[in-house]
């Protein structure tokens, strides 16, 4: 990334945390029940304080990119959008923190466990409050963009757009729980669940939203975002994965191992399976779903990995996929503005060289 880039970048992230914060502190929900309701005022604060936790804000980045394919103009209805990308990642978040009993979030606690926190004595309430708060991020994350001042046609795109991509994300964490009862998943299936669960969220609609905020028909280009996504989500997961245990844990600002001890078959668990054998192979599938497994245990099977060759091998798997991504964008100068394909070129090398 050059420094214009990344200038550009944290602009939008200053941008969109001020627009968060706004909107959070002038949304109206519940309407007479708010009079009266305690628990709606703490759920909105919880989805507040969560969203907030936010990162480099990556999709509201690709969001205003996309845009910039068509024009570098001031557009409406990027706003509503990012706002709806983000919400829409709450929701998700929520329901991935109850899914996998996750105790903290971004730095600090789950929705999930602030409610155990709240109602110790209560877990099944605070179990369905966790769902409804998820239910409620979702529900926003359409309504804002229905009220977006937008011509009718646009909102009702958008709206689609969003709608279609929480579905296949919501059939990709299905399908993610399905591959971990596989005792060795087959390549394709790990594809098809970063495409499903991450990439179609992440990537393809924050660019179609962006699309069509810049008076674009993403549908015309449909199966060239879709192949870019697909190939930058998959990019993306394949990092995350190798990240998990061969990153560094101080710069993850988490524990590594964290996907052997919940064992999931992730790309990482999947290279080291099919590379050792023997002995070593009896201490990867011990630790495989062990929750106790020591971080000793993780030093010694992250060791076997690096001397298996699974790290070079991993590595480059995703640059042959960041190649490939790059490539595809690198398709589109003919039909949008140059310097906006060279930053969509660039993203999927970044994805694959970030230390967290």
């Amino acid at each position: 990334m050059t420094e214009q880039v990344l200038e550009r970048v944290a602009g939008y992230e200053q941008r969109f945390n001020a627009l968060l914060e706004e909107y959070f502190a002038t949304l109206g929900v519940g309407g007479d029940a708010l009079s009266f309701s305690r628990f709606t005022p703490e759920c909105l604060e919880l989805l507040r304080d969560l969203s907030v936790r936010g990162g480099k804000r990556m999709r509201v980045v690709l969001l205003h990119e996309a845009a910039r394919l068509v024009t570098d103009e001031p557009l409406e209805g990027l706003d509503a959008a990012a706002l709806s990308i983000e919400l829409l990642q709450t929701h998700l978040l929520v329901h991935d923190d109850i899914i996998d009993n996750s105790p903290t979030r971004r730095g600090g606690p789950s929705t999930y466990y602030a409610y155990r926190e709240r109602f110790p004595d209560h877990p099944q309430a605070a179990l369905g409050l966790a769902l409804l708060a998820g239910d409620l991020a979702l529900a926003l994350a359409l309504q804002v963009l229905m009220d977006a001042k937008l011509p009718a046609a646009v909102r009702q795109a958008m709206v689609e757009v969003q709608t279609r991509a929480a579905a296949d994300t919501f059939v990709g964490q299905i399908i993610d729980l399905e591959r971990d009862f596989a005792a060795s998943p087959a390549e394709d299936v790990l594809h098809c669940v970063a495409d499903y669960k991450s990439a179609r969220y992440s990537v393809l609609a924050p660019m179609q939203l962006g699309l069509l905020a810049a008076g674009e028909q993403p549908a015309l280009f449909d199966q060239d975002l879709r192949d870019y996504a697909r190939l930058a989500g998959i990019c993306g997961q394949m990092r995350d994965d190798y990240l998990d245990l061969f990153g560094d844990a101080v710069t993850l600002g988490k524990p590594t191992g964290t996907d052997i001890r919940d064992g999931k078959h992730t790309y990482t668990v999947s290279a080291l399976l099919s590379a050792v054998d023997g002995p070593e192979r009896r201490v990867v599938e011990a630790a495989l779903g062990d929750p106790s497994c020591t971080p000793e245990t993780i030093a010694a099977i992250r060791e076997i990995g690096e001397r298996r060759g699974v790290t070079g091998r991993m590595q480059a798997d995703m640059r042959r996929c960041a190649e490939q991504a790059s490539a595809v964008a690198a398709g589109w100068r003919s039909r949008w503005r140059e310097e906006a394909v060279t930053f969509f070129e660039r993203v999927p090398f970044w994805s694959v060289e970030r230390a967290k």
